[in-house]
């Protein structure tokens, strides 16, 4: 049994510290909402009044907190963790904040010899409440192997992102290309109902195809990621279906912005010689206009 300092019980947070309580662990518990205090004290969590409270004396030191400020804040401002946490504690942040941020408050505990690991999560708070996160851990493998077992007490998998500060970075690349794909998926959507499409048709093809299965895990390992460009569907082609796509949605008066901005992407690959390559070139001409790819 580990003893357990848990700070931030949001929609996610307090699944978690209950899934650290259900597993056995002593868990002290602090946030500014003494409701969700007090639903985790009446499944046998400890109370704290502040942060420096839930660090002291305890092994592991966890925040989830909505953003970087309030992660700094609760460990370096007046009544703070670094006020208490003992000097072979570990303190894990979880939350999901810029990885710069983490970056710098990573550095300031260093520099007092406070170890710290950035291990944020994938999945939902659905997830959560079954103890079924996607664990990406940030840290040296030392400190991955310390943390495990109640790192899996909230997560069904952990996965080493290859040492401190990737946690966070994969974080914000997973929910960069989720989130703005919500907006893509949702614009095909309306484009089926402009034009009379039953979605469960449009969902039976495209559930089979790249549409919905991602470009990480279908084109990308057979073509661009082995240096091989050779068309198997052109960037021309792409492009004028894209356009095609797009007139259509015009004359039904159905705006795809994030649809045209792709569009714009492809005619610059065009632009720089790149019509007749396979569509998968798309991310060597990212590369190339980012200046890390020459």
């Amino acid at each position: 049994m580990a003893n357990i300092g848990f700070i931030g019980l949001g929609q996610m947070g307090s699944p978690m510290a209950k899934n650290l309580i259900k597993k056995g662990h002593q868990v002290v518990v602090y946030d500014i909402n003494k409701q969700a205090v007090n639903e985790l004290t009446s499944v046998g969590a400890i109370a704290a009044d502040s942060p420096a409270k839930a660090a002291k004396n305890n092994e592991f030191i966890i925040t989830m907190l909505p953003n970087g400020k309030l992660v700094e804040q609760v460990i370096f401002a007046e009544n703070g963790i670094k006020e208490t946490i003992s000097s072979n504690a570990l303190l894990i942040d979880m939350s999901t904040i810029h990885p710069l941020e983490s970056d710098s408050i990573r550095n300031r505990l260093a520099a007092i010899n406070i170890e710290f690991m950035d291990v944020p999560v994938g999945r939902t708070s659905t997830n959560a409440i079954d103890g079924t996160l996607l664990i990406l851990a940030g840290g040296s493998q030392s400190q991955i192997d310390r943390a495990s077992e109640i790192l899996l007490c909230m997560g069904s998998e952990i996965i080493n992102t290859g040492g401190p500060g990737r946690g966070i970075r994969v974080k914000l690349i997973n929910n960069f290309m989720s989130i703005a794909l919500n907006a893509l998926s949702a614009e095909a959507a309306t484009l089926c109902d402009a034009l009379e499409l039953p979605f469960d048709v449009a969902m039976q093809v495209m559930s089979g195809t790249p549409a919905s299965k991602g470009h990480f895990t279908t084109t990308w390992p057979n073509k661009v990621l082995k240096g091989d460009l050779t068309p198997a569907f052109m960037i021309d082609l792409a492009h004028k279906d894209l356009g095609i796509a797009l007139d259509v949605a015009n004359q039904l008066h159905v705006p795809l912005p994030m649809g045209a901005a792709s569009r714009e992407v492809y005619s610059q690959a065009r632009a720089m010689g790149r019509g007749k390559q396979d569509w998968t070139a798309i991310l060597e001409h990212c590369r190339f206009c980012s200046g890390l790819k020459k």
